[in-house]
This record gives structure tokens, C-alpha cells and sequence, in this order.
């Protein structure tokens, strides 16, 4: 279930660093960035290629800089150090959809379990709000001299994600155990981690919730105008929770949290 609490408690403490270095004068940038993405979780089969571009959505976000390259209080550069010159803290809220289907193998065929598999659809629907920390190995001040039109980038940071998946199925509820591929929840054969006759977890539960992730990204910002970038940015997210999508079954192909892939376009600009 989604905390109201947790939720203020992140932006108290996304809010904090950006006034406390607002008073300290660094300058400002802010963007939009857009793109697809591939949201890797338990449907389908892992590393097919119809799971991987079928499973696909798309994200947007609102972004902003601290750039402490600049000064924005005096109209200069700041104090000439190496993190000043090569780190941004960036602040983040997005949005990401997916749409989610079986693909592969075991969705193919005229077998009962076959047709409940591709009768049987997903939705993950994701808020996220977080900070990174880019790491530029190129100078930022150069950069913004227009010494190079291209600069490269890495970054790392934590985001808090807010999720509230749906499914469905043509068969019907999918709360009903009949309705879903077997091998999720009655066959302890096919469940090698599972005693024989063990009740265990229901593998579809469509309760929003909230958790962690752990965002990296790999990037680079083109120089357009004095007070404007263009930016390309692929970014992996591991999730700290395998319910993301609203599914979660227990066969030995799932190894791993729900995470995604996010080829992100942006524009930013320089408010100072």
C-alpha cells in the first residue's frame, strides 16, 4: 500500500539539499526528458526477444541541476575544484508505463496451459521521485564555453517508486487460481524451492505499494545554445521489490526483482 508519510519524508529530503545549496548560489537547470522503455519482470521468458521488446511502455519525467560549475549570485564560476568542475546533482519525478504480456515457448501451442498464458495480461504503472549524482569526466566549465559540443556521463542514485499494477485475464478473475498457468501455484512438481503440499504465496496480488530502487545511468549531454542542452541517457532500475508488476511467481526462472531499461531524450536549460 502506498505510504502518504514516506512519500512527505522524500520530498523533505529532496527539497532540503536544493535550498541549502540555493543559499550557497549555485545555478540552476531544469528538463523534460521522454522515452521507451522495457520493463523486464515476470512475464515472459528471460533474454527472449519477443519478451524484451514486446514488454515495452514508455516513461517521462521532470528533471533538475544543481550545476556548481557556476555561480548564479555573482554572474561567475565558482571556486575551481575538481568536484565542481565534474559533478551535477540531479533531481528527478517521473512516470513509466508498461503494458505486459506472455511471450515465448510456453506461450505457444493448443495446451490449456498455453492459452492461459497469452489469455493473461499485465500493467505496471510507476511514480518515481529521486536524486542522482553525475559524474561529467570531461570539464563542465569547458563544456558551457563550448570547448566540445559533447559531453559524457555517468551517474548514480537511490529513487523512491510508488507502484499500482493491474491484470487481467479473457479466461477471468484473476484471483482465481483456475484461471492462471498451473505451474504458478498448484503443481509443486514444477516448483523445486516448494515442499510438495506447502500452501504458499498466491503469485498475482494487484495492491499498490512503494519501495526503493537503485538507479545508474550512462549518458551524454550536446551542446545547442549557451543555455541549452540536448541529452541521451540509458538508465537501468532495480527495484527492491519482485511486485511491481502485481506478479510474482515462484518457478526457477524468476531470480531476480522486477527492473527496467530507459532510453531517455531530454532537453535542458540554464536558468542562470
Amino acid at each position: 500500500m502506498f505510504n502518504l508519510k514516506q512519500f512527505i519524508v522524500i520530498i523533505f529530503l529532496l527539497i532540503m539539499p536544493q535550498t541549502s545549496f540555493s543559499q550557497l548560489g549555485f545555478s540552476h537547470e531544469v528538463g523534460v526528458i521522454v522515452g521507451p522503455v522495457q520493463f523486464r519482470s515476470d512475464y515472459g521468458v528471460r533474454h527472449d526477444e519477443g519478451t524484451n521488446y514486446g514488454n515495452s511502455g514508455f516513461g517521462i519525467g521532470l528533471i533538475h541541476y544543481i550545476n556548481f560549475a557556476y555561480r548564479a549570485d555573482c554572474n561567475c564560476y565558482s571556486t575551481d575544484t575538481y568536484f565542481n568542475d565534474h559533478f551535477k546533482l540531479r533531481s528527478e519525478i517521473s512516470y513509466n508505463k508498461t503494458k505486459l504480456d506472455h511471450h515465448g515457448q510456453w506461450a505457444q501451442g493448443t495446451s490449456v496451459n498455453a492459452a492461459k498464458l497469452r489469455a493473461h495480461t499485465g500493467e505496471a504503472n510507476n511514480f518515481d521521485i529521486g536524486m542522482q549524482l553525475e559524474y561529467f569526466p570531461l570539464s563542465i566549465r569547458s563544456f558551457q564555453a563550448f570547448s566540445y559540443r559533447f559531453a559524457p556521463f555517468i551517474s548514480l542514485g537511490i529513487h523512491y517508486t510508488a507502484y499500482n499494477p493491474d491484470s487481467s485475464s479473457t479466461l477471468g478473475d484473476v484471483l482465481n487460481e483456475n484461471n492462471i498457468y498451473s505451474y504458478w501455484y498448484e503443481d509443486d512438481a514444477f516448483l523445486p524451492n516448494v515442499p510438495l503440499g506447502e500452501q504458499r504465496e498466491y503469485p498475482i496480488n494487484l495492491d499498490g505499494g512503494s519501495t526503493w530502487s537503485l538507479v545508474t545511468s550512462v549518458g551524454v549531454r550536446y551542446k545547442l545554445t549557451p543555455l541549452s542542452d540536448l541529452m541521451l541517457d540509458m538508465r537501468w532500475q532495480y527495484y527492491g521489490s519482485d511486485w511491481i508488476d502485481g506478479f510474482n511467481h515462484q518457478l526457477e526462472s524468476n531470480k531476480y526483482n522486477d527492473w527496467l531499461l530507459w532510453l531517455n531524450f531530454g532537453y535542458i536549460y540554464y536558468l542562470d
